[in-house]
């Protein structure tokens, strides 16, 4: 074979082609992995994700729908009720940085299936371990932060694994019909959930999600991986662990680009006050119209959530198919995720009429559903060689900030006596955020000349 000399230029030329020509990925996998998938593949694959989100919600509700039963049975207070509950979040910040690193490197759809089997046997096992122990406080608390530990890879691994597998063009659709599995799952075991608590005590809702998560584990395994596929050797995470110590240095540059940045204040002004207004809203109700009911501003909402995010994802990709720029979507529709919502959050804090209030929430909640085919999406197309890695640190971000912002909420309705702080401060962090997006967000590929892989 004769030798061809190729200067720098020309493999870099040759690398953009290959990016836009097919679906970008990790350049350490082979191109089999990195192959999209087609439209049949991409229907199955969104659906069983779409399942899989929806379990992730149902087996992370369990514990705050049985938390009264489980309290009376072993006689917790409030604080002890809260350290089982809250010891969920604090493993939930500590993987998503290394679980979209991981997914980067081996596979987001094999982190996917070997996180979900370990906490839908978590679940599983979680009354046995109650009963069979003499410190139930202790092991459920233990056993909830090892559920926050294992689910807090699981979407960076999605970001990971759409920014491989899907289209540009279809990528906004396929992530806000999986990331409605969030408002599905709430809702299925928010029903069902109930329904088995009242019938057959607070052990039946933990079997149902766990043994539901494991049967759709078992039946990807089946029918969407080969052997090969589903199958993650200790070898493969050591290399993945292995492989971060030599891109200490590849990270810098990538870190210097403006949109990189943009892309992480964004959604951690995005996550942090979901969080706070997700904490606060049935607090709000409760003490506000003292008449009302739970199932309504508890469901409601998330109702509209629902279709409002698929439209969102649809209505993305098919302004993108008539031509228009990629980036002047993503900030269109962040405008109406971080901006439109806080428009209603403004209102919400002016009304004193409990279906005006309904209604601004359930607005508010709906539109910021369309942030999953802005900022959720650009990460994927800054740099999908290393987006769940990217997601990771912007989610892990948006949760910690998430906290102090509960906390300041709090201190804030304590010394006022007033709701609307609290929606200003929200409003505030969104259209900060929002401004920073819109400013220096990009979607032209930063990870080809400083990329993420060693």
């Amino acid at each position: 074979m004769a030798a061809v000399r190729v200067s720098g230029t020309d493999v870099l030329l040759s690398v953009q082609r290959e990016a836009e020509d097919s679906c970008p990925g990790e350049p350490t996998m082979t191109a089999n992995a990195n192959a999209c998938w087609s439209g049949s593949q991409a229907r199955v694959w969104t659906l069983m994700l779409l399942l899989g989100t929806c379990l992730l919600y149902c087996t992370r509700v369990t514990m705050p729908i049985c938390a009264v039963a489980m309290s009376e049975e072993f006689s917790w207070n409030k604080k002890q009720s809260g350290i089982v509950l809250g010891s969920f979040f604090w493993g939930y910040c500590f993987t998503q940085v290394i679980g979209g690193h991981l997914s980067d490197k081996i596979g987001g759809e094999k982190i996917l299936l070997l996180s979900a089997s370990a906490w839908g046997l978590l679940t599983t096992i979680t009354p046995l371990v109650a009963h069979m122990t003499s410190v139930p406080l202790l092991f459920l608390t233990i056993l909830r932060f090892l559920m926050g530990l294992l689910q807090g890879v699981h979407f960076p691994a999605l970001a990971s694994l759409f920014s491989r597998k899907v289209q540009e063009n279809e990528r906004a659709f396929r992530c806000c019909t999986v990331g409605c599995g969030s408002q599905v799952g709430t809702l299925v075991i928010g029903a069902v959930g109930s329904l088995l608590l009242d019938q057959y005590g607070w052990e039946s809702v933990f079997y149902f999600a766990g043994l539901c998560t494991l049967l759709w584990v078992y039946w990807m395994c089946s029918h969407l991986l080969s052997e090969k596929e589903h199958t993650v050797s200790l070898e493969d995470i050591a290399k993945g662990f292995s492989s971060s110590r030599q891109i200490h240095v590849s990270w810098k540059p990538l870190f210097r680009k403006a949109s990189v940045w943009a892309v992480i204040v964004a959604q951690l002004c995005v996550a942090s006050t979901f969080f706070t207004l997700l904490s606060w809203l049935p607090t709000f109700f409760k003490e506000t119209f003292p008449e009302s009911k739970g199932w309504v501003f508890n469901v409601i909402p998330w109702l509209i959530a629902i279709p409002a995010s698929i439209f969102s994802g649809a209505l993305s990709d098919h302004l993108i198919t008539l031509g228009f720029q990629t980036i002047s979507v993503r900030k269109f529709m962040q405008v109406i995720a971080m901006g439109a919502s806080s428009f209603f959050i403004l209102c919400l804090s002016q009304t004193s009429n409990y279906r005006t209030a309904i209604i601004f929430v359930s607005a508010s909640i709906g539109l910021q559903s369309f942030g999953h085919s802005g900022v959720t999406v650009n990460v994927q197309d800054l740099a999908p060689s290393c987006a769940g890695f990217l997601f990771g640190v912007a989610n892990t971000g948006g949760a910690l900030l998430g906290v102090v912002w509960v906390y300041l909420s709090g201190y804030l309705i304590e010394t006022t006596g007033s709701w609307t702080p609290v929606f200003h401060l929200v409003i505030v962090v969104n259209v900060a955020g929002l401004c920073i997006f819109l400013l220096y967000a990009e979607a032209r590929r930063v990870d080809i000349d400083s990329t993420c892989a060693a």
